[in-house]
């Protein structure tokens, strides 16, 4: 054997590679950031998604959409499967990690938690004090966001009847009136499993779901006192059913993006446009309800501003927020 072949077959071996070494091969060998600033990108869309997901009526799914990441969401969700699942129960750690795409969800959940503990309060005081000037942010956001999504569909004609479904379904939604449901863990777990399937789609607020269960003081009344035996069953039967929920509604998601790509598209695009109601910044609220010290509006309606100084703010601010996703767009196909 010539000794070039030797020397390969040394260092090819596991005996020679050190532990470290093979852990950092299995945590590279999946999608994610590999630079600082590949990492800070995707935090700083984990911070708008985070702060998204505390606005009420806004998901984060609709950030995810806005940045170009969601497909990479959906296949980092779906990574989680039951062969990475197989080889842990196998003890074969470094080959379940080389699975799961957990560099990329590392990064964007720490992001996405650090924006829900940093700036909730920040958010609900603007939200309180200011709430035309958040919403025409987020009116413009989504605006510029349903242009980008909508030019993507390569078939426009075809996908139209689907745009029109993901739009009525949205509008739907977003009108309900809250139910009054039971409390059997049943529900609690379909509760789950329909709140973040919602906050999966853009334009859909896991949230404001909950509150159209039913189920948003139920469930944060139990999440308050934890370790009381009762509260802990429905917490479990709750995060259960949102497991079953993200990992199942995930890989549906990403089957039609792959199967009917231009379909799919047109359904999101619809749901985004369904929801742009919700999102108009001069509203009254005609019902709402104090959860947990907190007012929480049940059912609005929509009204026509006032041509004033505040009315100038709000549409330069509708701008902004519109300019920020066009130059998003834009620097996501140079990056491509």
């Amino acid at each position: 054997m010539p000794p070039e072949s030797q020397d390969i077959l040394v260092k090819s071996t596991p005996e020679n590679n050190s532990g470290a070494d093979t852990w950092k091969k299995a945590w590279m060998a999946t999608p994610g950031p590999k630079t600082f600033g590949e990492h800070t990108y995707l935090f700083l869309k984990g911070l708008g998604m985070g702060t998204a997901d505390i606005v009420p009526g806004v998901s984060g799914g609709t950030i995810a959409l806005i940045t170009g990441i969601y497909e990479a969401l959906l296949n980092a969700i779906s990574s989680f499967s039951s062969r990475p699942f197989l080889q842990f129960l196998r003890l074969n750690f470094k080959q379940a990690l080389s699975g799961i795409h957990l560099r990329f969800l590392t990064t964007l959940v720490f992001g996405i938690a650090f924006a829900i503990i940093s700036t909730s309060h920040l958010i609900h005081f603007l939200l309180t004090e200011h709430p035309e000037k958040i919403w025409s942010v987020f009116f413009g956001l989504i605006t510029a966001s349903i242009l980008v999504l909508g030019h993507s569909i390569n078939n426009r004609f075809s996908s139209f009847p689907a745009l029109i479904l993901g739009t009525i379904f949205a509008y739907g939604i977003t009108g309900l009136i809250p139910l009054n449901t039971p409390e059997e863990l049943w529900f609690i777990f379909l509760s789950g499993m329909i709140a973040i399937s919602a906050m999966i789609l853009p334009g859909l607020s896991g949230s404001f779901i909950l509150l159209i269960l039913g189920k948003y003081a139920f469930i944060t009344a139990a999440l308050r006192n934890p370790f009381n035996p009762d509260n802990l069953e429905i917490i479990l039967v709750f995060v259960a059913g949102c497991l079953v929920g993200v990992l199942g509604f995930s890989r549906i998601l990403r089957y039609a993006l792959e199967r009917w790509h231009d379909y799919t598209l047109a359904v999101l695009t619809g749901i985004m446009l369904g929801s742009m109601p919700k999102v108009w910044p001069w509203k009254i609220t005609l019902e709402s309800q104090i959860i947990r010290g907190n007012e929480y509006t049940l059912r609005e309606e929509n009204v026509w501003p006032l041509l004033d100084f505040e009315l100038g703010i709000a549409l330069l601010l509708m701008v902004t927020g519109f300019l920020m996703v066009m130059m998003l767009d834009k620097i996501s196909k140079q990056q491509n």
